[in-house]
């Protein structure tokens, strides 16, 4: 795709829309839950679930949201061991603060995500179709992207330990604000926005990539 003077253009998100009473939800498997708050805690199946216009508050060991309908929900400083959000359709999700241990938004239809002050020890965004993302002053411990289609993503002060692109089909992604020890593939970045210093770090598994041998 052709590169213009504005690329990479950055995401288009929003605050989700939440009104100012809330009711108290309980949380149950294929809920239907509109305007609530709900405070997570232990084991939580909300599989299939619809939460529109919600707040969640969260000590959990799981929380089950596989397959559900995220429509301006607002997370902030959850404690979750284990989120899963795999093959959930998602519109305007905020998670602010927290500590989460592995994130799964394998399979996931993203249209506007933010997080901010996170710490991630696994995001997993395999599969997933993800547009408008932005991911600030997080750290994430393994991010894995493989097979993902992703338009619109920018990290900003983010930090990571092992990045796995492989398959990646990336428009307007732009990684500078990502400080990352290591790519599994590098040949996955294509389409994605580094600074130079990030691409003289890559240089010796760039070379390696396309078959090129160093000596010196």
């Amino acid at each position: 795709m052709a590169r213009t003077p504005d690329s990479p253009a950055a995401p288009r998100v929003s605050n989700p829309d939440i009104p100012a009473r809330l009711g108290n939800a309980v949380a149950a498997r294929s809920a239907d839950l509109l305007a609530d708050r709900l405070d997570l805690s232990g084991r939580v199946d909300l599989a299939y679930a619809s939460l529109e216009q919600c707040v969640v508050a969260a000590d959990a060991d799981s929380v089950d949201l596989v397959g559900a309908t995220i429509l301006d929900v607002d997370m902030t400083d959850v404690r979750i061991a284990s989120l899963s959000l795999r093959n959930a359709g998602i519109r305007r999700l905020r998670i602010t603060g927290g500590r989460i241990g592995t994130l799964d938004l394998s399979g996931a239809r993203i249209d506007e995500l933010e997080m901010r002050d996170v710490r991630i020890d696994y995001l997993n965004l395999g599969g997933a179709k993800g547009t408008d993302m932005l991911i600030a002053h997080s750290t994430i411990r393994t991010l894995d992207m493989p097979q993902a289609q992703l338009v619109r993503v920018l990290f900003e002060d983010c930090r990571s330990d092992e990045v796995d692109p492989r398959g990646l089909r990336a428009t307007d992604v732009d990684l500078r604000g990502l400080d990352a020890m290591s790519y599994v593939d590098t040949n996955g970045l294509k389409g994605v926005t580094l600074t130079g210093h990030q691409v003289q770090l890559l240089a010796p598994a760039l070379a390696t990539g396309v078959g090129i041998r160093v000596q010196d």
